[in-house]
């Protein structure tokens, strides 16, 4: 997900928020599989129908073809998308994905024992347009403030994650519930934390 939106910003086009590429849309895109997957659907369908859908034993035929299929493609998409990327995307693309791995990995250190995170390659061309490093900034909310954080419907961390150009996080059942997790320049995360926390304080 992070290559892809990488390469979308990388050819022009405008970064959006709330939309992040699923599997089954990115092996659609002919610039990297382009092929249908209408048994992953089938899959989800059974999955909302019985939660236990994968502790069934034996496996059928068609929870064996899913989840082999949820693989099998990912070593020719990564290749694809490492060409299509350029020095500087891939750079970003290591600093990202350190920094996305820190939000569900925290302990009590606050990322002491994590190893720095990538620094820009020596062999970037000196005309190459360089962004301003990212940087992960972790917010405790108080308890009964996350509502406020979040917004109806999400609409309080959409409209910061577009006014700051940052991403955001919320730990939930994969990370701590109670922190937020900001990622994106500098400036703009302060920004982002500024109003968040002002968000926090409302009555």
């Amino acid at each position: 997900q992070i290559a892809y939106s990488l390469i979308e910003e990388q050819e022009g086009k405008k970064r959006a928020y709330d939309v992040y590429i699923s599997f089954v849309s990115l092996l659609a895109d002919p610039r990297y599989c382009g092929m249908p997957y209408p048994e992953k659907e089938e899959v989800r369908t059974l999955l909302r129908q019985d939660p236990n859908f994968w502790k069934n034993r034996p496996l059928s035929e068609m929870m064996i073809r899913a989840a082999t299929d949820d693989v099998r493609f990912l070593l020719n998409i990564h290749e694809k998308m490492m060409e299509k990327l350029s020095k500087v995307s891939s750079w970003r693309l290591a600093v990202r994905s350190e920094l996305y791995c820190r939000c569900f990995c925290i302990n009590d250190n606050q990322q002491a024992d994590w190893p720095p995170l990538p620094t820009v390659p020596d062999d970037i061309e000196a005309e190459a347009r360089v962004p301003e490093v990212d940087i992960l900034s972790l917010l405790d909310v108080p308890p009964g403030k996350m509502g406020r954080v979040i917004g109806r419907k999400g609409s309080s961390i959409m409209a910061v994650k577009e006014s700051c150009n940052v991403e955001i996080h919320i730990g939930g059942a994969k990370g701590p519930p109670d922190r937020v997790f900001i990622i994106g320049p500098v400036k703009e995360v302060r920004k982002a934390e500024a109003i968040l926390r002002g968000r926090m304080l409302e009555f």
